[in-house]
């Protein structure tokens, strides 16, 4: 036992935090979608939105100024804006609705964007500012109450036509807006306590490892590569988070 978990644990979880950086370095997003699926089992649903928001506020930081000229502000901005405004309504639910039925539907929330971007879909027309501020309230539900706002991101960026570098840029920028207002916000409701800050303390070391490695390795990559990579690894942790006993 170490920290109050099994060390098989602890380990299982040094082991999926090195992959999401990995995969937060490569592609700009997920890295929080591949995590709460096992964190969530392992760590509980509350514990697991503290530790994933604080890892991901540490790796944002990191990754920022490299991507920051490639950001489209006046998109990301909005819906920024508007994901602030509705996440004290899913810091509500979080706190409101059953801890299995939580990790469940992270788990569907995973696998359902996941395999309607596997679809190949993609918006051809320009982001129009309700779309984009309605993509932005959707995240900021998901993101209070589950810590993943980014699906919703992902399908409205992704499915543009936007470059690869754009769109990681992109969501670097707009998670370094939510990511603080949902850790202030958690924060004044007492949800932030040292156990949860302790262990994604711990888990930092192997996230920003791979966060280091994927960034490199998305400078040799393609743009397909870029999309099997994300969404692969995204329809995993779904399945995973879905079908576990």
């Amino acid at each position: 036992m170490a920290f109050g978990f099994p060390t098989i644990d602890l380990v299982t979880a040094l082991l999926i935090a090195a992959a999401a950086g990995l995969m937060r370095g490569f592609a700009g997003v997920g890295s929080g979608m591949l995590m709460a699926p096992f964190f969530a089992v392992i760590f509980g649903p509350i514990h697991t939105v503290v530790i994933i928001i604080t890892m991901e506020i540490v790796v944002t930081a990191q990754l920022l100024p490299s991507v920051r000229k490639h950001i489209d502000w006046g998109v990301v901005g909005g819906m920024g804006a508007t994901a602030a405004i509705f996440m004290p309504f899913g810091t509500w639910l979080l706190v409101s609705l059953d801890p299995t039925l939580i990790a469940r539907g992270i788990a569907v929330v995973v696998l359902v964007f996941s395999m309607i971007l596997l679809t190949g879909w993609r918006y051809h027309g320009p982001k129009r500012l309700p779309a984009t501020l309605g993509v932005g309230a959707l995240s900021g539900l998901l993101m209070g109450s589950t810590s993943l706002g980014n699906p919703p991101v992902m399908v409205y960026l992704l499915s543009s036509q936007d470059r690869a570098e754009v769109n990681r840029a992109n969501f670097t920028g707009y998670f370094a807006i939510t990511l603080m207002t949902l850790f202030v916000l958690m924060f004044l409701q007492g949800l932030v306590v040292w156990r949860p800050v302790q262990l994604a303390a711990i888990l930092l070391v192997p996230f920003m490892t791979g966060a280091w490695i994927g960034s490199r390795l998305f400078r040799k990559s393609s743009e397909a590569l870029y999309r099997r990579v994300a969404l692969g690894l995204l329809l995993c942790a779904g399945l995973y988070g879905l079908l576990r006993p």
